[in-house]
């Protein structure tokens, strides 16, 4: 499995070149004064048909050990909703696969949905 070394994105501007920010990953080693690059766009992730049940982590690597993904479209993590006019209105279902999830609290189709957990 192949992980990015650091990454971390800027949560707040303190001002004098000091930045707060949030660890996408483990932050092993880190310490007061190591020099950081700026990527200069958002935290992009891949999208698309191969992402289909794939498991990735928050930086769109992935982690379910099927190798990479070989998406070419990338989306930034930070985007603006959908207008109300594009969201789905239907009575859909969406089909987890997980029947505790399906039967207690089912999701709608076209709404926002976060599954997160451990793969034992």
């Amino acid at each position: 499995m192949v992980m990015s070394v650091w990454c971390w994105e800027v949560q707040q501007q303190l001002g004098g070149g000091i930045v707060r920010t949030i660890a996408m990953g483990s932050s092993d080693g880190l310490r007061r004064g190591l020099d950081v690059k700026d990527l200069e766009h958002p935290i992009e992730v891949p999208v698309g048909k191969a992402t289909l049940g794939r498991i990735m982590n928050v930086l769109g690597e992935p982690v379910d050990m099927k190798g990479e993904i070989g998406e070419e479209e990338r989306w930034a993590i930070h985007r603006a909703a959908p207008s109300y006019e594009e969201l789905s209105n239907s009575q859909e279902l969406l089909e987890t696969g997980i029947k505790v999830i399906d039967l207690m609290c089912p999701f709608a189709k076209g709404g926002k949905v976060g599954l997160f957990g451990v793969r034992v």
